[in-house]
C-alpha cells in the first residue's frame, strides 16, 4: 500500500503480517481527500482514526500536515506496524492505542477536528456509530466525522448527517454537530 498525497506522496508503507482488513482504495482515498481539501484545513488538524487497520488513512493525514493523530487498532501486530510506519516517515505527533474503537469512543476524553471511522461493514453497531461519536464529546466545535461504509448502509436520517459520497464500492458519510 502507498500514500497518495502530501509530503510523502508515493511512499509505500508496511502492512502487518496476516492483515485481513479491507483497506480504503486509492480511488476512495483520492476522493475523500479532495473533499477534505475543500472543507477543512488539514494542516494542523487533530485527527482520530477509529478502526485504523493498516493505517492508510492515518498516514495520509500525517502526510498532509495533521498536527496530531490518534489511531485506534485492536490487533497487536497492526499497532506495532503502524507505530513503525509513523517513525519511518519521521512523524512524531502520533498516538497508537491498542484497543476496541467503540470502547474508546465511550470512555475517551479529548477533542479532535476530524474523526474518521472505517469499521467492518458488518459491525452490529454500524447504524449507531455516527451518533455514538457525535454524542461522545470527542468532536471539536466545527469538527467533522467521516464514516466509511458499504452500499447497504444509509445514514441519511441520523442527526448531524450532511452527505454521502460514493467511490466505487466505498462510501463516505459526513456528519457535524448541530449548532
Amino acid at each position: 500500500m502507498r500514500i497518495i498525497g502530501g509530503k510523502h506522496k508515493g511512499r509505500k508503507f508496511a502492512v502487518a503480517p496476516g492483515f485481513r482488513g479491507r483497506p480504503t482504495t486509492d480511488f476512495g482515498k483520492e476522493g475523500l481527500f479532495n473533499i477534505l481539501n475543500h472543507r477543512v484545513y488539514l494542516q494542523g488538524a487533530t485527527v482520530l482514526d477509529l478502526f485504523s487497520g493498516a493505517g492508510g488513512i492515518s498516514l495520509e493525514f500525517a502526510s498532509r500536515g495533521a498536527s496530531q493523530i490518534t489511531s485506534i487498532e485492536r490487533g497487536g501486530p497492526g499497532v506495532k506496524t503502524l507505530k513503525s510506519n509513523y517513525e519511518i516517515l519521521g512523524y512524531d505527533s502520533f498516538q497508537v492505542i491498542r484497543g476496541d474503537a467503540l470502547s474508546f469512543v465511550k470512555k475517551a476524553v479529548g477533542s479532535y477536528d476530524i474523526i474518521f471511522a472505517d469499521p467492518p461493514y458488518e459491525l452490529p453497531e454500524m447504524g449507531k456509530l455516527p451518533s455514538m461519536i457525535l454524542t461522545s464529546g470527542l468532536l471539536a466545535e466545527g469538527g467533522l466525522v467521516i464514516v466509511e461504509h458499504g452500499e447497504e448502509t444509509d445514514f441519511s436520517e441520523v442527526e448531524g448527517f450532511e452527505e454521502t459520497r460514493k467511490y466505487g464500492h466505498v462510501n463516505f458519510s459526513f456528519f457535524t454537530l448541530d449548532e
